[in-house]
């Protein structure tokens, strides 16, 4: 075969590989029906200007050293996250492996036989005899269709919705966190308030056990007495347990074991945060959950063209260069060198019982799927921002009340602990005002520790401060490549 021939050749493979179509829909993103504003938003008390956004050390906004030493830790140790980060890099691998289908594969083969002819065939030397061979083959198949181009498509979205994940399980790690954080402080301030209690309750005690050593109340005021105190301490004690839990569970979200972490108790003072607010429009940019949702949808859409692709006739093309000779030290030698150009075929399915149509329509279900997901997907973080922009309101005027309930029952108390003294009500009346009191007390705490928590879960319905703009590119998604990559030998 002459070399012009050949250059011809080669020619045709590539003009075909470049000539190829791609089958299959282009990628729409689905459409959304979104509000204008957030339905809740009015009575929100946001930062401003509106345009200041939430940073990604959202925790900040907080105001917390130890919240944010403890928040620190998750990004590079919390198991879920490398978890997420490491399937994230196979995405990224999985793309690399659907492009490699771009290319010829090449192969080498070395062969010895040793063989005698049977007896009354005609061979030109008799007896036993060895061959050697070595060859060099390439096959490749053009992407006529798009095949190889629609799997890489659905493999770089696969990747992107990867990394999106990777941010959304960061950010909910983050926010449990910080939840946990806030619950255990709650059970710290209330500790101190039922030690407070405790002392109170005994000073009511020794007045109560005075009383009854001179005969003016009855030995039942000084056991409903000792019973008040008691029911109290148990309840302080009983804070123990919930308060391990929630160490516990701070400690594994940071990467550690339960023996690593110790937290020192403090009282619950932080403030609820300004919190920046965005439209909803804009939340399909911040909640790296809908961008991996709708990078799904895209990769599910690219699959419809991998499967409709298959319904197309494929071709394969080979040629091979070797040597073969019956002594080794003349095998690589001109005159025992031979090549072949082919086999080159065409293959085209007539029937296989519906296999194809069936791939073809589930691969248009899996798009449709995707997409309701995602529709379901951007309906959920619009209730989760509905949700807790209606808790910080509807809380603030909570606490505003509760504030005032409290002062008005530790009043009560007292002014009845001064008739009680001085011998005008009973015990009873002291029991009813220092369980009221006490019930206030622990009330307003808990309003205190909600407004908090919703403050953290607004911030996480608003994104964590992430940015679909962070999103991998189609290249990054594909990851870093050297041309150690290309070896057929794994170099690490």
């Amino acid at each position: 075969m002459s070399f012009r021939f050949k250059q011809k050749v080669v020619l045709t493979i590539i003009l075909a590989q470049l000539s190829g179509c791609t089958v299959g829909p282009d990628y729409v993103k689905p459409t959304l029906n979104l509000p204008a504003d957030f339905k809740e938003v009015k009575g929100w008390k946001q930062a401003q200007p509106r345009d200041q956004l939430i940073g990604g050390q959202w925790w900040l906004l907080f105001n917390d050293a130890q919240l944010n030493k403890l928040e620190e830790q998750v990004e590079k140790a919390n198991q879920s996250v490398i978890q997420a980060e490491a399937q994230y890099r196979q995405a990224q691998h999985l793309v690399q492996s659907a492009q490699s289908a771009f290319f010829p594969v090449l192969n080498m083969t070395a062969t010895f036989n040793r063989f005698r002819a049977a007896t009354g065939q005609t061979v030109v030397v008799s007896g036993v005899r060895n061959l050697f061979g070595q060859a060099l083959g390439v096959a490749w198949e053009p992407d006529l269709w798009g095949s190889v181009r629609r799997q890489v498509e659905a493999n770089t979205g696969s990747a992107q919705a990867s990394a999106a994940t990777l941010k959304a399980i960061t950010l909910s790690a983050q926010a449990s966190l910080a939840q946990n954080y806030y619950q255990l402080r709650s059970l710290d301030a209330q500790k101190a308030i039922l030690d407070e209690t405790v002392a109170n309750y005994r000073k009511v005690l020794e007045i109560s056990q005075h009383r009854y050593q001179v005969g003016v109340v009855s030995r039942s005021d000084v056991v409903q007495a000792e019973t008040q105190l008691s029911s109290v301490e148990a309840q302080a004690i009983n804070l123990g347990v919930q308060r391990a839990k929630l160490e516990h569970a701070i400690a594994v979200l940071i990467g550690k074991s339960p023996t690593e972490l110790s937290i020192k108790s403090m009282p619950l003072d932080g403030q609820t945060p300004v919190i920046p607010g965005i439209l909803p429009s804009e939340l399909l940019e911040r909640r790296p959950d809908i961008a991996a949702a709708e990078r799904k949808a895209s990769a599910a859409n690219a699959q419809i063209g991998v499967a409709k692709a298959a319904y197309f006739p494929t071709l394969n093309l080979a040629a091979t260069n070797g040597f073969q000779s019956s002594v080794v030290d003349t095998l690589f030698t001109v005159a025992r060198r031979y090549w072949a150009l082919g086999p080159a075929g065409a293959a085209l399915t007539l029937f296989d019982g519906g296999a194809k149509h069936s791939q073809y329509k589930q691969a248009i279900d899996g798009f449709d799927a995707s997409v309701a997901e995602y529709r379901q997907t951007v309906l959920t973080a619009l209730q989760e921002v509905e949700d807790n922009l209606a808790a910080l309101r509807i809380l603030a005027d909570e606490a505003q009340v509760q504030e005032k309930t409290v002062a008005s029952a530790n009043l009560a108390l007292q002014l009845t602990t001064n008739q009680y003294k001085a011998g005008t009500v009973s015990y009873l009346n002291v029991m009813t005002a220092q369980t009221t009191a006490l019930t206030n007390r622990q009330t307003a705490l808990q309003v205190q520790s909600e407004r908090l928590q919703a403050s953290v879960l607004l911030v996480k319905a608003l994104g964590g401060g992430w940015n679909v703009k962070t999103l991998p590119t189609k290249e990054q998604a594909i990851g870093d490549m050297k041309w150690t990559d290309f070896l057929i030998l794994p170099v690490d």
